[in-house]
C-alpha cells in the first residue's frame, strides 16, 4: 500500500454518494433528471505542480495544454462529450509568465472544443511552485459511461494508439537520452481520444485512460473488476520513433508499458465488438485477481514500479 491509495482510501469513508464510484475511478458521474432517458454529468477533476507533472522550463503554452489535455482524457475514457472547465490558478509573481499561460489555454479550449467556464485565482507565496488545477465537465453517453469495474472474464483487452511516447519524451527532455522530437511532443502536447471513447464507449465493458503507465492503470481496472488481467508485452504497440531511440527488448517494453502520460485509452469487450485501427488487442481478461505479463509466450515478474504513484 503507497500513501496515496492510503489517503484515497480514507477518503471513500467520505464519498458515499453513487456518483463517486466507490472512488475506483477518474471520474464522478452525477444522474441528471433534465438530461432524458440515462442522461448524467461526467466530472473530473486532475491537478499539476511544477517540478512534479511538468518541467520549470516547459513554455506556459505547454502547461496550459497539457493541464486541458489530461482533464479532457478523463471525460474521454467515459466516452462524455465536454459541456466545459473551471480553472484553479495559482498566480506567481511572473506576469509575463500568467499571460502566456491564460493565451494557451484559449488556443487549446479552441482546438480542443471546449468552452472556458471560470475558476478562482490566488496568490502563491515567493518561491513556491505553481499549482495549477482544472475541473472539467462532460456529458455521459446514452449507454451509459464506462467505469473501471466492468471487465469480464472472456473479454479482450485493449489499448489505443501507442505506449511509451511521452515517458521517452521526458528522458529526452531531462537530457537523460537523444530521439526524435516527436516523442517530446507526446509528453508536452498529448492529445485526449475524445472522438474514440465517445464511439466505442456503447460496446465496452470496462475503460480508463492510461495516465500513470498502462502496468499500474491496468492493474487497477483488475482489482475494480475483480478479476485478473493478462498482457502480453509483445502486442503492447510501440511508435517507430520509441524502438529506433530504445529498442525493442523485454526491459524497454516494461519501461514503455510503465512510464505513464501516455493519456491513451484502455478499455476491455468481448471478442469482435470493437474494429477500430486505431486501437490494439494487448491481452485477456480471466477470473482470478491481480496482472500477469507475458513475453514471448512465457510468464513475466512484475517490475517493482507498475507507474506512477504520489508517495513522497
Amino acid at each position: 500500500m503507497t500513501r496515496e491509495a492510503d489517503f484515497i482510501a480514507a477518503l471513500r469513508g467520505i464519498a458515499t454518494h453513487p456518483a463517486a464510484r466507490g472512488l475506483m475511478d477518474d471520474a464522478a458521474v452525477l444522474p441528471v433528471g433534465d438530461m432524458g432517458v440515462g442522461g448524467a454529468i461526467v466530472l473530473t477533476h486532475d491537478m499539476m505542480v511544477e517540478g512534479v507533472h511538468y518541467l520549470p522550463d516547459d513554455t506556459p503554452a505547454d502547461v496550459a495544454w497539457k493541464l486541458l489535455a489530461v482533464n479532457l482524457s478523463d471525460l474521454a475514457a467515459k466516452g462524455a462529450v465536454p459541456l466545459g472547465v473551471l480553472l484553479g490558478y495559482a498566480m506567481t509573481d511572473d506576469g509575463a509568465w500568467d499571460a502566456a499561460f491564460a493565451a494557451g489555454l484559449g488556443t487549446a479550449a479552441a482546438a480542443l472544443g471546449v468552452p472556458v467556464l471560470g475558476g478562482d485565482t490566488v496568490r502563491m507565496p515567493a518561491g513556491a511552485p505553481r499549482a495549477l488545477g482544472l475541473t472539467a465537465l462532460g456529458r455521459a453517453p446514452a449507454s451509459g459511461a464506462p467505469s473501471r469495474s466492468g471487465a469480464r472474464p472472456g473479454d479482450l483487452v485493449y489499448v489505443s494508439g501507442t505506449i511509451g511516447d511521452a515517458g521517452a519524451g521526458l528522458a529526452i527532455r531531462l537530457g537523460r537520452a537523444r530521439g526524435d522530437a516527436a516523442l517530446v511532443r507526446r509528453y508536452t502536447r498529448p492529445e485526449p481520444r475524445l472522438a474514440l471513447g465517445q464511439a466505442i464507449a456503447p460496446y465496452v465493458t470496462a475503460m480508463a485512460d492510461v495516465s500513470d503507465g498502462l502496468l499500474i492503470d491496468a492493474s487497477r481496472m483488475a482489482k475494480a473488476s475483480g478479476c485478473a488481467i493478462h498482457l502480453d508485452l509483445d502486442l503492447v504497440p510501440l511508435s517507430d520513433a520509441l524502438r529506433a531511440m530504445a529498442g525493442d527488448s523485454l526491459e524497454a517494453r516494461l519501461a514503455a508499458a510503465s512510464a505513464g502520460d501516455d493519456y491513451e485509452l484502455l478499455f476491455t469487450a468481448p471478442p469482435g465488438v470493437v474494429s477500430d485501427p486505431g486501437v490494439t488487442p494487448i491481452g485477456r481478461v480471466e477470473a482470478g485477481e491481480g496482472l500477469v505479463l507475458r513475453h514471448g509466450g512465457q510468464v513475466v515478474p512484475l517490475p517493482g514500479r507498475l507507474g506512477y504513484e504520489h508517495d513522497a
